[in-house]
């Protein structure tokens, strides 16, 4: 049998971190059994839904690499199949219509709550006869009043409810729009789903359809429930832990297969392994080996990897994903000829993609201004007389390469009795405009001869009017 899963997000929002792990999971299980992914939109509340959240849903997974091999469906385009179901429920005997008003089951409710019962409706239209004239009714599902419902979760092992514990669910409201237990239900079965991999948070209504399932007479997926994922607070992930939308994450300049890596390690591990290759998390990866507690999101350590992949990333990779954020600087990346030596020189110096621009930002674009503490510390004696004999050597200097750069900031120093950061210094202050850059003489290779000598003018010049 192929295995065919499915992501199916509500475009109520963002697509949030707890979302992203599910997409990938069930992409991975896909991937490395040779299935098909199914990328579903339940879309049905329409009320809040809108085109804003589907285009972020496709975004974030287009950023993120993972593929689908079917749809995208939209169930707001699958009511009229719904409405069949919901007709060959009523006419097998399987859902009934329910008449009893708000203010009725508001009542049902508080005298049950009165007797320390669990709130729940008492079946009271199962078998009432139809009300000619009546408003639209609701229609329930007949859930077996006997009898259990058995999960063998790949992930939470055994789990059995007994039906004496179920209502009978709404599945079409008197509108006539059909409920998510019966859409979820009607398109797993339409469209053939296999496996279940979805948030312990739908444990359940996992119960509920899988009655529906056995009612319509169709194949039981395999059902798998992922932990939620926590802050470090111990409550559910949200706002107030940070950035919960995918799309935050890109913004802030993090890489996509940093960001796969560690969803992936949030509630599955491969001993004690921190960092994947995607087809290392394909071959490795079996949703059996999802833990069951709950997983803790520590910002601090998805920074760590990041970092780790910035300075493993090719220089190519680190180019595409960062010509938005040079765009936004106003710096046009792709057509700079030295763009590989900037990067080269920052990647491992930077954590995150927008650090990386922030750190290459000065060999495109001379500083505005000079940082106030490193001219009160690097621009006092002898830094005037530093930067003139550095400007006269770097002019006559035949051959601009590091290395003879760097001999000659050392000779400097040298004839001058200074440290070579005396000498280093106030250069780099000149040419950046503050006093951290990548080592001097690779800074200088890559700014070239004239870039260089005119911004060492302008610091010059900038010290003799201070003084």
């Amino acid at each position: 049998m192929s295995v065919v899963t499915r992501f199916p997000p509500s475009p109520t929002g963002y697509l949030h971190i707890g979302g992203a792990r599910t997409a990938l999971f069930n992409w991975l299980y896909t991937r490395k059994v040779g299935g098909r992914m199914v990328l579903r939109i339940e879309d049905t509340d329409l009320e809040r839904s809108t085109e804003e959240s589907v285009r972020a849903i496709f975004d974030g997974l287009e950023w993120l690499g993972l593929d689908y091999d079917d749809g995208p469906y939209f169930q707001t385009r699958r009511m009229e199949r719904y409405g069949e179901v919901v007709s060959r429920l009523l006419n097998s005997g399987h859902a009934y219509h329910c008449y009893c008003s708000k203010e009725a089951l508001d009542s049902m409710r508080a005298e049950q709550r009165e007797k320390g019962l669990k709130p729940r409706y008492d079946g009271r239209c199962r078998d009432r006869e139809p009300v000619p004239g009546a408003s639209s009714p609701v229609v329930r599902f007949r859930n077996p009043l006997s009898g259990a419902v058995v999960i063998d979760d790949q992930i939470k092992g055994r789990i059995e409810i007994r039906n004496e514990e179920l209502d009978d669910l709404v599945i079409a409201r008197s509108d006539g729009v059909p409920t998510y237990n019966l859409t979820v239900v009607v398109d797993d079965m339409d469209m053939g789903i296999t496996h279940v991999i979805r948030g312990d948070d739908h444990i359940n209504n996992t119960p509920r359809q899988i009655n529906i399932l056995k009612a319509l007479g169709a194949h039981l997926p395999v059902y798998a429930h992922v932990p939620m994922i926590l802050g470090q607070d111990g409550k559910r992930m949200s706002k107030r832990h940070g950035a919960v939308a995918v799309t935050e994450y890109r913004n802030q300049g993090y890489l996509p297969r940093a960001l796969l890596n560690y969803l992936v390690r949030l509630g599955w591990s491969h001993g004690d392994r921190e960092m994947f290759s995607i087809e290392e998390m394909i071959d490795l990866f079996d949703i059996k080996d999802v833990h069951r507690s709950a997983a803790v999101f520590d910002p601090d350590k998805l920074l760590w990897v990041n970092y780790e992949y910035m300075k493993s990333a090719s220089l190519d990779e680190l180019r595409r994903f960062s010509e938005p954020f040079f765009s936004e600087a106003g710096i046009a990346i792709d057509q700079m000829d030295n763009w590989r030596d900037v990067l080269r020189a920052n990647q491992e110096r930077s954590k995150t993609l927008v650090e990386l621009v922030q750190r290459s930002r000065f060999f495109y674009v001379p500083p505005d201004e000079f940082d106030e503490k490193a001219v009160r510390k690097h621009f006092k004696d002898p830094a005037r007389e530093v930067l003139e004999a550095a400007t006269g050597r770097f002019r006559a200097l035949e051959d601009w390469h590091a290395a003879s750069i760097h001999s000659v900031i050392h000779d400097i120093a040298e004839k001058m009795g200074m440290g070579l950061g005396k000498v280093a210094q106030p250069i780099r202050v000149a040419l950046a405009g503050e006093p951290v850059s990548p080592p001097i003489d690779q800074t200088l290779s890559i700014l070239g001869r004239q870039e260089t000598l005119e911004r060492l003018s302008g610091a010059i010049k900038f010290i003799e009017q201070q003084m």
